[in-house]
């Protein structure tokens, strides 16, 4: 790649990152928790019980938290 191609490719990036930031500054706290409870809900299908089987209180945060939302 040229000097420019990689200026131009850096400078996409940057509108992409940009981007991204606005999106998480515009979404509510109800959707990022919503996401992230989405992604918690993912462990069995990846296999990541195990590595957090310790941390229980981790689980009842999330618990609390998913009840205070509605969902149980």
């Amino acid at each position: 790649m040229t000097r420019d191609e990689l200026l131009a490719y850096k400078q996409r990036w940057q509108l992409v990152q940009a981007r991204e930031v606005e999106e998480l500054r515009a979404a509510s706290p109800e959707h990022k928790l919503r996401q992230v409870a989405a992604l918690m809900a993912s462990v069995d299908a990846m296999g990541w019980r195990d590595g957090l089987a310790d941390d229980l209180s981790v689980w009842q945060t999330w618990q609390r938290l998913r009840e205070r939302l509605g969902r149980r």
